[in-house]
């Protein structure tokens, strides 16, 4: 009973099931991170990330390095659910640069009350023993 707890426990926090491609792993994340956007839950969101000082983050007002800082940014331009909207991404391509390195090509719209808005983006994600991380995100 412990190990199905266990496992149970595991795939509710990272989404991710037995028997998943790193891939579909990564799909698997993204879209755990859309659900916990449209819920309003940037913290859910930010769950996807690397927590370390080395996540690198360019956006619209530059270059940023830290979880924290990133998650900082991410409160300070989307302070309520209206500014936040609802989110989808489209992804163009999933492409392994090795076995523990994965490469993520997209777009991302919001629709909001406030006005729809949408970009594209490049992630890099690596696999740590917690599972698979975005470590570096460009998103415009």
């Amino acid at each position: 009973m412990k190990a199905l707890f266990t496992f149970l426990f595991c795939v509710a926090v990272t989404g991710v099931a037995l028997g998943q491609s790193p891939g579909q792993q990564i799909r698997t994340m993204l879209t755990n991170q859309t659900a916990s956007w449209n819920r309003g839950d940037i913290p859910g969101f930010m769950s996807g990330y690397w927590q370390n000082d080395s996540l690198l983050f360019v956006g619209q007002s530059g270059i940023t390095y830290g979880w924290q800082k990133t998650l900082e940014n991410y409160r300070k331009h989307y302070p309520d659910a209206a500014t936040m909207g609802q989110l989808t991404f489209d992804i163009v391509q999933v492409k392994s640069l090795s076995s523990h390195y994965y490469f993520v090509l997209g777009k991302w719209f919001l629709k909001r009350t406030a006005g729809d808005v949408n970009g594209q983006f490049t992630l890099v994600f690596r696999k740590f023993k917690n599972g698979w991380k975005i470590v570096s995100d460009h998103s415009s």
